[in-house]
């Protein structure tokens, strides 16, 4: 049986989660669109901004770790999220190039891996007491 704490946990996991979307293309819009910066560097820079805001959320109010080790807390979760970035662009090369599956949907699929994926990994590695 699944702890419902568990469950609760995983429930503010995807709305930070959200959060961070935003945070990731709002920033990339912005950049790119406005900025007139390189497509890649204002990606990149979303990126950053996003697992940050991720890392500061789920640390305040998912998880509620009091550790005191923050840059090294960071660490891992950037590190985990870079791995899920990584996982993501795999999934959808699979799913879309291989397979023939429509992009979106090959996203969608790619994001709910690599949401379990990043999950589990902070649930286990960055934020154990």
């Amino acid at each position: 049986m699944i702890d419902s704490t568990l469950i609760v946990k995983f429930l503010k996991f995807c709305v930070v989660g959200c959060s961070g979307m935003v945070v990731d293309f709002g920033t990339t819009w912005l950049c790119k669109e406005k900025f007139g910066w390189n497509k890649y560097l204002s990606n990149s820079l979303g990126f950053i901004l996003a697992a940050t805001n991720n890392y500061l959320w789920n640390r305040l109010w998912t998880f509620r770790s009091d550790n005191p080790d923050i840059p090294v807390e960071y660490g891992k979760f950037f590190l985990i999220a870079a791995i899920g970035l990584g996982i993501n662009n795999f999934v959808l090369w699979l799913l879309h190039e291989k397979l023939n599956l429509n992009f979106y949907l090959a996203k969608l699929f790619a994001i709910a891996v690599v949401t379990i994926w990043n999950f589990t990994m902070n649930y286990l590695f960055t934020f154990t007491p």
